[in-house]
């Protein structure tokens, strides 16, 4: 089977993306800041399969150096990284203009210049392979801009899509096998949405959320709304409708 890196892995997504591809067979390469975290995913991964190989890295998205430096530590301990999944990201967020500009530079920070570290960190090691597979975790808030809290969060996700678009229109036709997939999830139970957890009926649980997510990325679809139902309709209500539907939609 592959090798995987997965960021933002300590918790949420990352963790039980990191749990259901070991299940499938998969050695991972887990980081996140919380390193007590990663310890005990490893921990509970390999009590479930001894052989399964979990290396783990302390990694600060926000600081590119150690981006690199991790990314480039885990291709030595591996020698070939066959997938890295772009995973870690923030959900903090305030009004424009009502004093929140710190937690809107945190996410922005995290979600986009972090991920631009991340993808041009894996596609170093893609790049001298002739190989590999990258996969962008966007969100369904990418499909269209949303007010108030979710302004710059929907922006950081809209631009890390385009950012994975823009490296699969450059890698058509160059003869190099690397593969991009961008998910889009809609609403599973993590960390980051606890506060919504009450607020929709359409929230999934977050073993349930990441098994399409998983299966999306093993298929190696090039773009996936995840769960598809009901994001893969909804996703073309939210591109599509116009401003006064969507505003009672939302």
């Amino acid at each position: 089977m592959s090798t995987i890196l997965i960021t933002g892995a300590s918790s949420g997504l990352g963790a039980e993306m990191a749990r259901q591809l070991a299940a499938r067979g998969h050695d991972l390469a887990l980081c996140a800041r919380r390193t007590d975290r990663l310890e005990a995913l490893r921990s509970e991964i390999k009590s479930a399969d001894p052989g399964r190989r979990v290396e783990i890295r302390a990694l600060d998205v926000s600081d590119d150096d150690q981006v690199f430096e991790v990314f480039r530590g885990f291709h030595a301990d591996f020698r070939t990284i066959d997938r890295i999944v772009i995973n870690a990201g923030l959900g903090k967020g305030a009004p424009l203009g009502t004093g929140g500009h710190a937690a809107n530079r945190e996410t922005a920070v995290t979600n986009f210049l972090g991920a631009l570290a991340q993808a041009d960190a894996a596609m170093e090691i893609f790049r001298a392979q002739e190989r590999g597979h990258l996969v962008m975790v966007s969100s369904m808030a990418a499909m269209r801009g949303l007010p108030k809290t979710l302004t710059t969060y929907a922006a950081t996700k809209a631009g890390v899509a385009h950012l994975a678009e823009g490296l699969r229109n450059e890698l058509y036709g160059s003869g190099l096998d690397i593969k991009i997939t961008v998910l889009y999830p809609g609403y599973i139970a993590s960390e980051m949405n606890e506060h919504v957890r009450s607020k929709t009926p359409l929230m999934v649980s977050t073993e349930k959320g990441v098994k399409a997510m998983v299966e999306a990325i093993e298929k190696e679809k090039k773009d996936a709304h995840v769960p598809a139902l009901p994001w893969a309709p909804l996703s073309v209500v939210m591109k599509h409708a116009p401003l006064p539907v969507l505003k009672r939609v939302l």
